[in-house]
């Protein structure tokens, strides 16, 4: 599931999260679902910033050296 959520999502979910740990009064078990589910969504969000850091990083690379082709 949390491998399919969109980054804005994903980050939405977490605020979610982190407002119904600190705000409510819930039990060991749910904290335990909670924390398990907010982790699996941190993974995602760092996944795609990673691969977007990476495609931006190439596209930068590609513009400097047809620049330099050009040049």
């Amino acid at each position: 599931m949390a491998q399919d959520i969109k980054y804005a999502k994903a980050v939405e979910r977490l605020d979610e999260i982190i407002s119904q740990i600190e705000g409510e009064d819930i039990d060991v078990d749910e904290l335990s679902v909670k924390v398990k589910e907010a982790a699996e969504l941190i993974k995602v969000c760092k996944a795609r910033i990673n691969k977007a850091e990476m495609e931006v990083k190439k596209v930068v690379e590609d513009f400097a050296k047809e620049g330099k082709d050009n040049g």
